[in-house]
């Protein structure tokens, strides 16, 4: 066989993974966008009063590299405007999820760097997941519904 005989089946391959790169970060665009659907709805249900950033704030979380150092402050003013809405209703919410949410930010920007990226980025996965499902929780506290 030639090497010409290849060219036809390498083409497909290329077109193959171009595919499934394009599916992934489409996946991947969804997904985001529902953990910041998630975000915006805190700051709102968190009323005007306790909002420490504007809810469509969040949407900055879309540009590339920059979310990177904007996550950190989503996860601070998210945080401190379900505190202030607990405080004002009386609702025990420790640090709404401050630690874990911060800890998901330090290892998002770690998940970069080469060699650490191995541990970093699942872990910063596994702790962005968690922060998720508790601000999820606080939404339907503040929102009225059953946690």
């Amino acid at each position: 066989m030639s090497q010409s005989d290849f060219g036809p089946f390498a083409a497909l391959l290329g077109g193959g993974c171009l595919i499934f790169f394009l599916i992934t970060f489409a996946i991947g665009i969804v997904i985001g966008i529902f953990y910041i659907l998630t975000m915006q709805k805190a700051l709102t249900l968190a009323g005007p009063r306790h909002q420490k950033m504007q809810p469509a704030m969040v949407w900055l979380m879309l540009i590339p590299l920059f979310n990177l150092v904007w996550h950190f402050f989503v996860v601070k003013n998210v945080s401190d405007s379900i505190k202030g809405w607990a405080e004002e209703h009386g609702a025990q919410v420790d640090d709404a999820g401050y630690t874990i949410g911060l800890v998901g930010c330090i290892a998002n920007c770690c998940a970069v760097v080469p060699l650490i990226n191995v541990l970093a980025g699942p872990a910063a996965l596994v702790c962005i997941i968690i922060w998720w499902v508790k601000v999820a929780g606080f939404n339907r506290l503040m929102g009225g519904q059953p946690a």
